[in-house]
């Protein structure tokens, strides 16, 4: 292993680096506030947004966790045209309407690997209905991409995990957030840590945990050595990265995640 490659592990056939880049901030979804928002918007230009991704690559990381979005797609378009290589894991849009449409349209630009939105895998567990689930994911499979599904919920992942609707792997929320898809604000707790690192040692599928820190309001070193403690071998960690507020974040994020996985 070269020192600029992070150990990797498998979801489904892929091989994926233990810290992967996710999208959020791109996106200019801070999950902090509208000021901050704005903010992420204005600075990732898609040059910029490129620029973080060939760091990405440059520190070790070889997949990004990105949304099914319009200005994604031109955006990855514009990343391969000019040599990037990095592989893309596709965030399903948040509805349920069309989802048909939405896991084609990943595949034709170019996803390796789809996954339910967090949103809609709350909303179908508090519905006791995981029909839904099981159809995106037997869908998805049958395309030939890697499939999986988030949830903020661990309850959500365990039912699933439980009813055998066979997701090649688990997204899941080290911060139990969901509240924001219902209208009622930003949640973050420490106590919903050893909840979602329950279910993580639980589910005997790999597990990509997300938000490890809580949208930007955990030290990072903190959270990224709690995180590799706590999920499986066979686990990752996908971290949104906002350069505007450090220029070397892609680079150091990559360090932590190589000292603490084992890399």
């Amino acid at each position: 292993m070269s020192a600029s490659t992070l150990p990797t592990v498998k979801l489904g056939s892929l091989d994926v680096s233990r810290l992967t880049i996710g999208g959020n901030p791109f996106s200019g979804f801070s999950h902090q506030s509208p000021e901050r928002d704005a903010e992420m918007l204005d600075h990732y230009t898609v040059d910029r947004i490129k620029q973080t991704l060939f760091e990405a690559e440059a520190a070790g990381i070889n997949t990004c966790v990105l949304r099914t979005d319009a200005h994604i797609w031109r955006m990855l378009r514009e990343f391969r045209n000019d040599g990037g290589k990095l592989q893309w894991i596709a965030q399903m849009a948040a509805t349920r309407d069309d989802w048909q449409s939405n896991v084609n349209q990943a595949i034709g630009n170019g996803a390796v690997a789809y996954y339910i939105h967090g949103g809609v895998t709350d909303d179908c567990f508090v519905e006791g209905d995981l029909g839904l689930i099981g159809d995106i994911i037997e869908y998805v499979k049958s395309k030939g991409l890697v499939a999986g599904l988030a949830g903020h919920d661990p309850r959500g992942h365990l039912a699933v995990y439980e009813a055998g609707i066979p997701a090649d792997f688990h997204v899941i929320c080290m911060y139990n957030c969901g509240s924001v898809h219902a209208g009622r604000g930003e949640r973050f707790a420490a106590e919903d840590l050893p909840h979602a690192v329950a279910a993580i040692q639980q589910i005997d599928k790999p597990c990509m945990a997300y938000k490890i820190l809580g949208a930007g309001r955990v030290d990072a070193r903190q959270a990224f050595e709690f995180t590799y403690s706590n999920i499986k071998s066979t686990d990752l960690a996908n971290v949104g990265m906002y350069t505007g507020d450090n220029p070397n974040m892609v680079a150091e994020n990559a360090a932590l995640a190589r000292e603490f996985s084992g890399g």
